[in-house]
């Protein structure tokens, strides 16, 4: 279960269901028992045309047509809903770069145009989904393929969208620092969901985490070894700061 308005990161290993969940959620799969519901209806009486204009869909490596850039992102919008298409530009963090290309909107990507650099493609990706106006997005491993601040634009564009616009977002990765801000976390393994709950009760379960092949957030790490070791450190630390906050603290009761 995904509530409404908020952000889940669905993790586990290869072969853990994953991808599969995702082609479900996109009825590109039919189920063969249970069902997924959404708002309470059952997908399959949901239109496909319609479903697929409310839950977006964003892979780890973006389609883009060899098409300007306006073009790509106002793929699913009518050419007179301009606004409606810079608006997506914009929640999407993709303007500060459009602007600086040669010709704006009308710069060519692709065989014939530019070549964008990977977190640039994912946003132009993430407007033209944000142009539908759905009320949910789907992310594949939308960062597998990037550099690490690439990697850092299109998590924050994610949550920039959730809490300006009250998107739902389901991100799929296998990075552990870009789930620590989830509303939600729920790891998959051969097929079950075999953990979830927020960020800091999944990631104080270290060990449980490891058997299902999976690698925690460094920081968390040597918390939990600094407190194996005797010092009093919180369970399930997710940031860097937090760990120094409660090393000083140790310091100081020392002291």
């Amino acid at each position: 279960t995904i509530p409404a308005g908020k952000t889940a990161a669905v993790l586990g290993g290869t072969g853990s269901g994953k991808s599969t969940m995702m082609y479900l959620l996109q009825r590109l799969y039919t189920p063969t028992s249970g069902k997924i519901t959404i708002g309470g209806v059952d997908i399959q009486q949901i239109d496909r045309k319609y479903l697929r204009a409310h839950v977006g869909l964003i892979l780890q490596e973006p389609f883009l047509y060899s098409k300007s850039i306006r073009e790509n992102v106002g793929i699913t919008a009518p050419e007179q809903e301009a606004e409606r298409i810079e608006h997506a530009a914009d929640i999407a963090s993709a303007s500060g770069f459009i602007a600086k290309a040669d010709k704006g909107w009308e710069t060519v990507v692709g065989e014939r145009g530019v070549t964008l650099s990977g977190g640039q493609k994912q946003r132009v990706a993430i407007a033209g989904v944000m142009a539908m106006e759905p009320k949910c997005i789907v992310l594949d491993e939308p960062t597998a393929m990037l550099d690490p601040n690439g990697r850092k634009e299109v998590i924050r564009t994610a949550h920039e969208l959730n809490r300006k616009k009250g998107v739902t977002i389901i991100l799929i990765t296998h990075y552990m620092e870009e789930v620590v801000d989830a509303d939600k976390v729920i790891v998959m393994d051969q097929g079950k969901v075999v953990m979830q709950g927020t960020p800091r009760e999944v990631f104080s379960q270290v060990g449980k985490l490891k058997e299902y092949r999976l690698d925690v957030p460094q920081v968390t790490i040597l918390a939990d070894l600094l407190r194996q070791s005797g010092i009093d450190v919180p369970v399930g630390v997710l940031h860097r700061q937090e760990l120094v906050d409660a090393i000083l603290r140790v310091a100081q009761i020392g002291e």
